[in-house]
């Protein structure tokens, strides 16, 4: 039993007229009548309240969800007492979202069911758990509150963002490739995909005549298909300490982590094969590329568990793994991070290597935060100096840049935000112009 604020305020009113019956004798008698009825009050809102089990809560949430993403939750109420209840609704949520207002308030009539609804943003992959959900009802009397204890604790698994895959898998479609109305056709019992659209000469197969085209032109055209290449894209996610760096509440390397994975649902869209290798100090996860139905889950719960011991990253033992492993010619998509130019210089070797067996692409990220400091204007000679070492690490970012195209390495510099995005596009670019 809790006693709101009501109680108080009624309690109070009738301690006044009692203290001023010391003054008028009569409003002592009036007070003791305020006090006899508050009295009755409480036991009929007490009557009311416990004479049976009124009020049932439960939780609906997704048994997983997906790190950096809203996560819908919601809380279903059903008031079985004959009369409207207020309610006060708190649901324990994981305490590592550190929020403490998760106090919900709702008038329900009798006999019906409320909803309340909010959202989630994990930022961590890992186990969260909930509570119970505490529902504080009160009668129309409202002098007393009981307090219902409702649901079972749970736990859900934070895994990579998932919910991006819906998101882009528009681009698993090829747009590029359109041209009067026509899209990439995949052939029943052909290995075969659309490349282009050429005038009809004799002995071409009718079949193939594409009649809008033709409409257009106003001469026979056909469609002409060459044969489909199933290529390998794998993701390569450095673990080392220095993707630990944190925007808007994100690690890079959870950003890497939820860009492997919508890419390799791309990949797999567009009938390529999709493969993870994850190394730190030492080399630690290959999960092979392949296209088959239970490869997306493979891949799933293979960036879920990734964590970091915070070591420095050998890209020796990635070089001596991944030509060991991946016999192939394939599209390395790597996710990493220099801290300067001097840095990138020392993995220039080791990235060369790969480059020369397969096609690399090398990812690292843009610090938006200090390009506006940058850009601010400065106050003493203290912001002067701050904005020129600034200034010297944005510098080498593009030296990094010109440094890797020098040897035929291609890179991309994004903002962690939308490093999935421009990553699907730079490989739908770079499978467009069959550059691996």
């Amino acid at each position: 039993m809790y006693l709101p604020v009501r109680f108080y305020y009624a309690a109070i009113v009738v301690i006044v007229v009692l203290g001023l019956g010391q003054l008028w004798p009569p409003l002592f008698y009036a007070g003791a009548a305020l006090l006899v009825l508050l009295a009755l009050l409480l036991i009929a809102d007490l009557a009311l309240l416990w004479t049976r089990r009124g009020i049932t809560a439960t939780r609906q949430c997704n048994s997983r969800f997906s790190n950096g993403d809203e996560n819908p939750v919601s809380i279903q109420v059903e008031n079985s007492y004959p009369f409207a209840v207020k309610l006060n609704i708190i649901d324990e949520i994981p305490y590592i979202f550190q929020c403490r207002d998760m106090n919900y308030r709702l008038r329900l009539p009798s006999g019906e069911t409320g909803t309340v609804d909010y959202t989630l943003r994990p930022t961590k992959r890992g186990v969260y758990s909930f509570g119970h959900i505490r529902v504080f009802a009160s009668s129309p009397i409202g002098l007393v509150q009981r307090r219902y204890t409702c649901d079972n604790p749970t736990d859900v698994a934070v895994y990579p963002s998932y919910l991006m895959l819906t998101q882009y898998e528009f681009l698993a479609i090829n747009n590029h490739l359109t041209e009067m109305g026509i899209k990439r056709i995949r052939r029943v019992g052909n290995n075969t995909e659309f490349e282009q659209i050429k005038s009809y000469v004799q002995g071409d197969d009718y079949r193939l005549i594409n009649w809008k085209a033709s409409a257009r032109t106003h001469h026979l055209m056909v469609n002409v298909y060459t044969d489909e290449r199933s290529q390998q894209i794998i993701n390569v996610i450095d673990k080392g300490r220095i993707m630990q760096q944190a925007f808007a509440g994100m690690t890079i390397l959870d950003y890497a982590i939820n860009a492997s994975l919508v890419l390799s649902y791309v990949a797999l869209h567009r009938d390529d094969k999709a493969g993870i290798i994850t190394f730190a100090e030492k080399f630690n996860d290959f999960v092979k590329p392949d296209r088959g139905p239970t490869q997306m889950n493979d891949i799933l719960e293979c960036l879920y568990s990734q964590t970091t011991d915070f070591a420095e990253s050998d890209y020796s033992t990635l070089v001596i793994n991944t030509n060991h492993l991946v016999r192939q010619r394939s599209l390395l998509v790597l996710y990493t991070n220099f801290f300067d130019y001097t840095s990138m210089l020392r993995q220039l070797p080791y990235l060369r290597q790969l480059n020369s067996r397969h096609k690399l692409l090398v990812v690292f990220f843009i610090d938006e935060e200090r390009r506006d400091f940058i850009n601010q204007q400065p106050h003493s000679i203290k912001d002067y100096y701050e904005q020129s070492i600034a200034a010297k690490i944005d510098h080498e970012q593009t030296l990094i840049i010109n440094t890797l195209r020098q040897y035929g390495i291609n890179s991309l510099l994004t903002a962690p935000q939308n490093l999935s995005v421009n990553v699907i596009n730079r490989y739908l670019e770079m499978k467009s112009r069959r550059l691996f």
